[in-house]
């Protein structure tokens, strides 16, 4: 977790201009540095591809070939087609829907949920803190697949429960992350400052305390989506994620799983994941730069 200390947008009293091109200059950052220009290009390109799907893919992804089963890539299925005949292209770009779907949802879920955990426990402190922290070491004892398994279990198999699973194993993280900074923040000048002029507790949390932590979280919340994509890939592959006839990644991959002579319905699917992942990682690796105030020009 220490790795992912980053800077916020100046004092916590900064006008809203202020704290804008304090990120505006953050992302004029993130555009020099080689690796998170990198992967925040692919993103966009993937994001693109996702949006233009019916656009762009050649055929619908549940059509069904029957004379072209198990088809090589040719000029015809440019990555050949799967055990029944569906053409892997067309279904590798209708999966980067569901992968971006999977990712922001529990992403944006996990930021909201887990951020306003940790700044309460934080900011309160005392008994509820101690309570919230017990309940979130709790659910970081286990490994991220296995409390996502527990959850599918309790509520089923599908995307939606997918991605409630997914939220779920990744409120802890952000909760200590957050709660950290707040332990750290609380008794700043600033905030007692704030305090004596009469302040909510609210009001200090949201306009004082929370710049301070906005860009942690940010830096965090791109190195997790990678996490959630595999993680979704992980219970797509279980046979406990997305359901077909829906295209995704690890769906198809469990598929090629019976398979091995038809290398192109593994290839190409593990491939596309593993761009994915590493943009992701290469964003969030430019976004700490960019963010960090020891790196700050």
């Amino acid at each position: 977790m220490s790795s992912v200390i980053a800077r916020g947008p100046g004092d916590a009293d900064a006008s809203p201009s202020q704290s804008i091109s304090v990120y505006g200059q953050a992302f004029r950052k993130l555009l020099r540095h080689k690796l998170g220009r990198s992967g925040l290009a692919v993103l966009v390109f993937m994001s693109l591809v996702a949006i233009a799907a019916p656009l762009l893919a050649p055929y619908d992804p549940t059509t069904v070939f029957y004379e072209d089963f198990l088809a090589a890539p040719s000029w015809r299925h440019w990555l050949g087609t799967d055990d029944v005949g569906r053409d892997v292209l067309s279904r590798i770009i209708y999966g980067a829907q569901v992968s971006f779907q999977v990712i922001t949802v529990s992403v944006v879920g996990s930021v909201i949920v887990g951020s306003a955990v940790g700044m309460i426990s934080g900011y309160v402190g005392g008994r509820l803190d101690h309570v919230l922290m017990r309940i979130v070491d709790g659910m970081l004892a286990f490994p991220m697949l296995v409390l996502a398994l527990g959850v599918i279990a309790i509520l089923g198999p599908g995307l939606t429960n997918a991605m409630i699973a997914i939220t779920i194993v990744n409120i802890p993280g952000f909760a200590r992350l957050v709660r950290g900074q707040v332990l750290s923040a609380r008794n700043l000048d600033f905030v007692v400052a704030a305090r004596a002029l009469g302040a909510s507790d609210v009001r200090i949390m949201v306009h004082h305390i929370w710049p301070k932590v906005a860009g942690n979280v940010i830096v965090y919340a791109s190195l997790r989506g990678s996490a959630a994509l595999i993680t979704e890939a992980s219970l797509a592959f279980l046979g406990l994620g997305v359901q077909p006839p829906t295209p995704s990644w690890g769906g198809m991959l469990t598929t090629s799983m019976q398979y091995w002579n038809a290398w192109w319905m593994s290839v190409f699917p593990g491939a596309a994941i593993c761009i994915m992942v590493l943009a992701l990682n290469f964003l969030g690796d430019g976004l700490r730069d960019a963010l960090d105030a020891r790196l700050s020009e």
